[in-house]
Order: structure tokens, then sequence, then C-alpha cells
């Protein structure tokens, strides 16, 4: 072997180095970077219940009225992790953006709405993992429910609870109060939407969607086959009239509570996914402020999307997304024309102004939902988009860059599945480094191979000897 090749061949492998230096640099400074954001939302040493009244230092931004933020967690198996995305909580902010009230003694927290008549109480879904023994079964439950909570004081009250069996699809994400004593649940569990009196107990209305929908579509029945995972009440024509998310139908229904679907008013259809795609937490907003229309966390394009109604059709009337934006899972129009958005793989909590500029921004783990206190419930204080004029907001040439273009190429789904799998800590940046940090490895290795000689002789035992 001569000099030039020797040479040629340390100059490879200190190429080779030096990407491994780099790429490893890049995941390195992430999950620093990402352990350390953690600590913005989420306290080292809290555990269970926590009730400060907002005393401690700031974690996130100032804000106007006390924000408040019920997560998801991607511990779905074991129930076990220390991430800031396997651990599921309630938590609000003070307006000094301060921890309010913290609750992290469930598996899942989904919905929650603030109570009328009151400054810092909220109800909200839970969902708590139950082994074989408490479910008196040979398998897993889960116990949906519904709680009360005055963030203030750190008193809970239970309001009502079941237990289904399994521990995935078996879910509540939705319960929205109509009622001294009435409340609207989302089922995924029995794929309906029912009214439950909480002080019978007793269900008093229901809607089942295999009613209207065939078994042959959606998801995987019955796996997980409508995920109905919202509900709202709402008026048309001066009907009661139920609102549903058929997320696996990637449509939003409207269900007269007397005479059924109402199929003139259906967004969306089963696979128009250039309508909406598994979305969540639609939010209607009614024509005194400026609607018909629907606010819509459309997850799998990864946007945050509002319809309009007009001449009895839907038509998209605003749209918003930016680089960071992965899979939203909420979104309310707020009085002042802002919106408040949840991020769920973003691991983020934002608010955007009329313009569509991020004016507020909180990191935590994989939140599901968000209120800001004072606004009324959900999109209830917020007008369309249409009276507003909102102007879309999307990635451009200007503000795309190199890598968000890079995770273009993916399918939404893909994306979306990988950032939910993945830990907390790899985004994009992350993780074309750890693409690329294995294709260098693989790449050094067949090099190194390639530039050595073997001779295999055929005998036992088989010998394998460096020329």
């Amino acid at each position: 072997m001569n000099l030039g090749t020797v040479l040629a061949g340390q100059r490879l492998r200190v190429a080779f180095a030096l990407a491994t230096l780099l790429f490893g640099a890049v995941l390195v400074g992430g999950y620093a970077t990402a352990e350390s954001d953690a600590t913005l939302a989420r306290s080292e040493s809290a555990t269970g219940v926590e009730s400060g009244a907002g005393t401690s230092d700031p974690v996130v931004p100032p804000r106007d009225n006390i924000t408040v933020v019920g997560t998801d967690s991607t511990a779905f198996i074991t129930d076990d992790g220390d991430g800031p995305r396997k651990r599921a909580e309630l938590v609000a902010f003070a307006s000094n953006g301060s921890v309010y009230y913290r609750n992290e003694s469930h598996t899942r927290y989904w919905d929650v709405d603030p109570v009328d008549g009151t400054n810092a109480t909220v109800e909200y879904v839970y969902a708590d993992h139950l082994s074989p023994a408490d479910c008196n079964s040979d398998s897993v439950c889960t116990r949906n429910g519904i709680e009360r909570v005055n963030l203030t004081t750190g008193n809970v009250t239970h309001i009502y609870s079941r237990i289904t069996p399994g521990k995935h699809s078996t879910r509540w994400h939705d319960a929205d109060r109509i009622g001294e004593d009435r409340l609207l649940v989302a089922d995924i569990a029995q794929d309906r939407a029912f009214v439950v009196n909480t002080t019978t107990e007793q269900i008093t209305w229901s809607w089942d969607a295999q009613t209207d929908f065939e078994t042959n579509s959606g998801g995987p029945y019955p796996e997980d086959w409508t995920h109905i995972n919202d509900v709202e009440y709402v008026e048309l024509d001066g009907r009661e009239t139920v609102m549903v998310s058929v997320r696996n139908h990637d449509q939003v229904v409207f269900v007269d509570m007397e005479t059924g679907l109402r199929e003139n008013w259906t967004l969306g259809s089963d696979g128009d996914h250039d309508t909406l795609y598994e979305q969540h937490n639609p939010d209607f907003i009614p024509a005194e402020r400026g609607g018909p229309a629907v606010l819509v966390a459309d997850s799998e394009n990864g946007r945050v999307v509002e319809y309009q109604r007009a001449n009895g059709s839907w038509k998209q009337s605003w749209e918003w997304r930016d680089q960071r934006l992965t899979w939203p899972r909420d979104a309310d129009r707020l009085p002042s024309g802002h919106t408040l958005i949840t991020d769920s793989n973003g691991d983020r909590v934002l608010e955007i102004d009329r313009n569509g500029s991020v004016v507020w921004s909180s990191t935590i783990g994989f939140p599901y939902e968000s209120e800001r206190l004072g606004t009324g419930d959900e999109s209830a204080g917020g007008r369309s988009a249409a009276a507003l004029g909102l102007p879309d907001r999307t990635p451009t040439a200007e503000n795309r860059s190199v890598v968000g273009d890079a995770t273009t190429l993916l399918p939404k789904s893909v994306v979306n599945s990988v950032a939910y799998l993945l830990p907390g800590w790899v985004g994009p940046v992350e993780a074309l480094a750890a693409v690329g940090l294995l294709g260098v490895l693989v790449l050094w290795a067949v090099v190194e191979w390639r530039r050595r000689s073997f001779e295999v002789h055929l005998r036992w035992p088989v010998q394998i000897r460096n020329r």
C-alpha cells in the first residue's frame, strides 16, 4: 500500500470522525435544551397535587388571566417514565407566568372547561389505567371520569365516572356541561355521544354512530372505529343539536337531539383529507358572532383551519400553521380576536394575534387542551375569522427552513407518528441528525471493510485471515 493511499485513508477517517462528532453534538445539544425547557412547565420536585396560588417564580411568559392546560402522555403501555411527555398533568399558569395549580394524580388529562359563575374553577376529563386486580378481571381497564377543581384552594369534587375495558381506545376525551345536572359526553369506547344526569347517573339521551355509519368505514372496527373525541351542544334553527367530532371518519357531524343526523350540515367526509384529517376539538361559532363557522384543530394536516357556512355548504375561510406546528389538538378563538392553540407534538401552547403572529408561547410536554379563563368556554367569546377578516398564515419561502422543508417530503401521518413515538426532545433537527449519524457510521463501516482484504479457507473450523 503506497503512501498516497494511506494518507487518503487517514483523511477519510478524519472526515467520518468529524461528521460523527457534528451529528452527535446536535443530538446532545437537542437533549440538553429540551431538558432545560422541560423545567419551564414542570418542577423537578412537583408530585401529586400542588396549589400555590401563583406565588412561585414565573416559568412561562406572563399573560392576562389564568391559562389551564390538560396534558396527555406517551407512556401508553407501561404508564412509566419521568420525561415531560410521559407524565400527564393538569397545570394552571397565573397571569404572571408562575404555576398557579398542578395535579399529576391521573394517567391522562383531556378536556378542560371553566365553570360558569366562578373565577378559578374548572371541570376536566381524566383517565386512569387500572390493573386487572383493580378491575376484578383478567385484563386491564380504564376509569374515565369528570372532576371539578377549585384552582385556588385545590379542592377536588368527583362528578361522574365509569370503567371501560382495555387501555387504548376506551376513553372519554370530552364532556360539556349543558345543565346543572346534565353532562354531554364523547364516548370513544362505545362509539357514541350521550347525556347523563349526574344526580341519578341515568343516561337521558344518546346517539350511536352505527345509526348513520357503516362499520367498514373509518378506523378498524371494533378496536378504534369512530374515535369520537369531542362534543358540543349548539342550537340550529332553534333546535337542540349536538356537534360531534368523528375523528376516524374525518368529519364533524350535527345531530338533532330529536330527529337524528342532519346530513346537509356535515363538514368533511371519510378519507377527504383535504378538508379534515383526524381532527380534534372543533368549536362552533354561531351566526350572532359571525358564523355559522367551525374552528378546528386539523391534526394530521398540521394546521388550524376554519370553515364558514354559506348557501348551505361549508367553505374554508381561514388557515394557520407555522414551521413548528406538528399535531395541534385544540384551538380557541378568544374575545380579543386572538387564537389560543394547543400543539401536542410541538410540546407547546401558543397564542397568535389577528395577523397570525405568535404573541405568547409556553413549553409543556404533550398538551391536549388549553383554556384561558375569563374568556368563556373554548371559543364561546370569540368571533369567526370571516367576521374578523383574519388573514391566512402558512410557511412561505421566506420563513421556511431547510429542515422544515425536509420534513414536508414525508406524509404528515408519518411525521406525526414518528414525533409521537420518539422522545420529546427529538425534533426535526435532531431526527435528521440521527439519520445522518446512522448513515455516517454505516458508510464508515463499509469503507473500512472494503479497505481490508480477507481470504476465507473453507475447512473446519472456518478460518478468516487478514492478508
